[in-house]
């Protein structure tokens, strides 16, 4: 991940809205949530909320799907996954000093894959 799409991933986290949309997205895994579902749970007008998931959608941190007429959004893993990998990249000189992290160190803990929550 280059450092300016980094940075613009960042951007788009740094809104309260956004990033009250990205976590409940996270929380509901793979299969997301529909727009009128995120605007309820969030209190939020149909409009604000339309802007906030296209700026998300824009930068990549989330995709929408159309299911007749509602779009479920969900998080990009992947993207959220390559941040992460970015930010902590050759933290420290290699030395364990993020303590909260120690357990989704790996691509595979912070999927899941061992069994174990992060």
């Amino acid at each position: 991940m280059e450092t300016l799409n980094a940075a613009e991933l960042l951007a788009a986290l740094g809104h309260e809205s956004r990033l009250a949309i990205f976590r409940l997205l996270v929380e509901a895994g793979p299969a997301g949530v529909n727009a009128s579902a995120i605007g309820e749970q969030l209190g939020m007008a149909p409009a604000t909320l339309s802007f906030h998931l296209a700026h998300l959608s824009r930068v990549g941190l989330i995709a929408g799907e159309r299911e007749s007429r509602f779009i479920h959004y969900s998080a990009n893993f992947a993207t959220m996954d390559e941040l992460i990998a970015f930010l902590t990249s050759n933290c420290c000189q290699g030395e364990a000093c993020l303590p909260k992290t120690t357990c989704c160190d790996t691509t595979e803990k912070r999927r899941g894959k061992t069994g174990k929550n992060p």
